[in-house]
């Protein structure tokens, strides 16, 4: 991969020749630039979060909360971003996380954001709540790396048909997401009245699903609006529990990770229960409104579970010093949400294929001017905690 320095100066380079970088180049600009290309409908949809939105915003103060303590007189000329996990090597530490209905942010939806993944190597984590099916996204990344994200359905032959069609598609893991068997109070979506499953989009893995389809008593081409009444009566499952995780070894042999854990007790809970990764989230505080910030509750499970089953995490990450801290903390991989879905926005694959090239260039130059070579270099005593 590209070093941070050699991006830097691609940019520079453009500005001598009368053609300055176009794409921002900053989050805060990413997103107003994505609010006025997307329709409000689409931008309040990603944007929202649930009640007053303190956790999103909860989020990012938690970041402040570290500092990173830079190292000086080191050689850091040569630099390994790479990370392995569940037996492969990735080029960085980053991931796509998990965002549905990418399809009202930009026409190729999926197809263009696991593309734009596919050429960096970053795993791409499709959603169950797609624009675009499991085998169209596999299609559209060959022999790249990508993870399935599941919502478990109310009607287990339906979230056991999705697994089964990912593992056939060379997804290499299951991502589980257990905050989410019913959407919280989101004002935004409320105020317009809009929930995109209503309309239809988000569910081309369902309305493809023989499982699901056998639910219905006409096609969804014939009758979508009962097909989307349909995924709403079965969409989530409150009733979930511990014991139910045993149904996965049974679906699949491949890794597993919970998305969406906070407490240090749920986590020692997951690796009892034989998971093989906890991702730390709270889903970008579009669940719980006044949960307690991801970044918080991250430190508190890596004490807790220490070197048992590898950490991801997300949730606010919107700088490479963002990310380094994350990693610093213990996460093994920090994954990437709201921002991808902005550069998509933007600029649909090269806009994601842009970003994704930014954001590994800051990390770059983080790492760095903090005196690290390595990912695997990172410690707590990288950081400073504010009191």
């Amino acid at each position: 991969m590209e070093t941070g320095m050699e991006r830097q100066l691609e940019i520079y380079r453009k500005g001598l020749f009368g053609m300055p970088e176009q794409f921002p180049v900053d989050a805060e600009s990413l997103e107003a630039a994505a609010r006025a290309a997307m329709t409000p409908e689409a931008y309040d949809y990603v944007a929202g979060s649930a009640g007053t939105e303190a956790t999103a915003d909860a989020n990012r103060r938690a970041f402040a909360m570290w500092q990173i303590v830079p190292r000086f007189l080191r050689d850091v000329s040569q630099r390994d971003w790479s990370v392995e996990l569940f037996g492969r090597r990735y080029p960085a530490p980053i991931y796509v996380a998990p965002v549905g209905v990418q399809g009202i942010i930009h026409p190729d939806g999926e197809l263009a954001t696991a593309r734009a993944c596919a050429k960096l190597g970053v795993p791409f984590t499709l959603s169950t709540v797609a624009s675009y099916t499991i085998e169209q996204v596999a299609e559209a990344m060959g022999d790249a790396p990508r993870w399935f994200q599941l919502y478990w359905s109310r009607n287990h032959e339906v979230a056991a048909s999705f697994v089964r069609r990912a593992e056939a598609a060379g997804y290499s893991a299951i991502v589980v997401t257990v905050d989410t068997y019913m959407l919280a109070w989101r004002p935004r979506d409320l105020r317009r009245a809009y929930l995109p499953f209503m309309h239809g989009d988000g569910l081309a893995n369902y309305f493809s699903d023989p499982a699901f389809r056998a639910l219905l008593a006409a096609p969804p081409e014939a009758d979508p609006g009962s097909a989307a009444m349909q995924f709403a009566a079965i969409f989530g499952n409150p009733s979930l529990t511990w014991d139910d995780l045993s149904r996965l070894r049974e679906w699949t042999r491949l890794p597993v990770l919970l998305k969406g854990i906070l407490h240090p007790d749920d986590a020692r809970e997951a690796v009892r229960r034989g998971v093989d990764g906890i991702i730390v989230s709270n889903h970008g505080g579009r669940q719980v409104d006044g949960a307690i910030p991801a970044l918080e509750a991250f430190w508190q499970i890596a004490e807790a579970v220490g070197d048992a089953v590898p950490l991801l995490f997300d949730s606010g990450v919107r700088t490479g010093a963002d990310a380094l801290k994350a990693l610093a903390l213990g996460a093994r991989m920090v994954g990437l949400g709201r921002p991808v879905m902005w550069a998509l926005g933007v600029d649909g694959e090269s806009g994601v294929h842009t970003y994704l090239r930014n954001f590994l260039a800051e990390f770059d130059l983080t790492l760095a001017l903090s005196g690290y070579t390595r990912v695997s270099d990172l410690g707590r005593e990288a950081l400073h905690v504010v009191e």
